[in-house]
């Protein structure tokens, strides 16, 4: 039976190019994002492609994408829990109450629901078992300035994975975080090109695909082998004693 996989933020950026990647592997892929017709595109020619779309905030419709993909593919063997939001930087007494609730939304709300019908699917099937990998961030670590809203939610998910590992260990569940600092998406792209038309020097970057590499490393590892913790980033990110 070929491997199974559910990726959410499946539409586009990261989520998107980490599809392409485990399709191309053979695995069955759930697509999951709000915009079906970008899923679609990322289906195309794939028949293990299967496109789920769906709100990750509302939890039914998370348990619905869940259920329809373990009984399409057989089991789910691996979520990438990837869907996040940014909301416009500022001081934290700038920050409308909407762009902190819009953030805890999707960037805990929905990790959290994505997680729970993952454990919940991984326990109940038989055999047991699979891996959760959780999209968190630098701003996990070490936040830049303006970024309250975000930064609390990467913090937070530091917390559920390592809850998550503890939880999963006696149904053979292992989770894992990754860590990712820019990779060349067509957000980071807007942002460098913004940054060349002001004369501005522009971020380091890397290519999406070591990120892609990384993902499928900690995906593809033998049961009795995890990566609690992964960070991967450009070599000269002000990362390391930023703050």
């Amino acid at each position: 039976m070929a491997h199974s996989i559910l990726i959410t933020g499946a539409s586009a950026g990261i989520g998107r190019a980490v599809a392409e990647r485990f399709l191309a592997e053979g695995w069955w892929v759930g697509l999951v994002a709000r915009r079906a017709a970008l899923l679609e595109e990322v289906a195309a020619g794939h028949a293990r492609a299967v496109v789920l779309p769906a709100d990750v905030t509302d939890a039914a419709a998370v348990d619905r994408v869940f259920a329809a993909f373990a009984a399409r593919a057989g089991r789910l063997d691996v979520v990438f829990n990837n869907a996040g939001i940014f909301t416009p930087a500022a001081p934290i007494d700038e920050i409308p109450l909407e762009d902190w609730r819009r953030a805890l939304a999707v960037n805990l709300d929905a990790m959290f629901l994505c997680a729970r019908a993952a454990f919940g699917q991984m326990r109940r099937q038989n055999p047991q078992g699979g891996r959760i990998i959780n999209n968190g961030s630098l701003s996990a670590h070490s936040p830049r300035e303006g970024s309250a809203s975000y930064t609390t939610t990467k913090h937070a998910i530091t917390g559920l994975t390592k809850t998550l590992s503890l939880d999963g260990r006696p149904f053979g569940i292992a989770a894992g975080q990754i860590d990712i600092g820019n990779a060349r998406t067509e957000l980071l792209q807007g942002i460098i090109d913004r940054a060349v038309a002001a004369g501005e020097t522009p971020p380091p970057v890397m290519d999406v695909k070591e990120v892609v590499d990384a993902v499928w490393l900690m995906a593809t590892l033998p049961p009795e082998a995890n990566v609690p913790f992964m960070t991967i980033m450009a070599t000269t990110m002000p990362y390391i004693g930023r703050g």
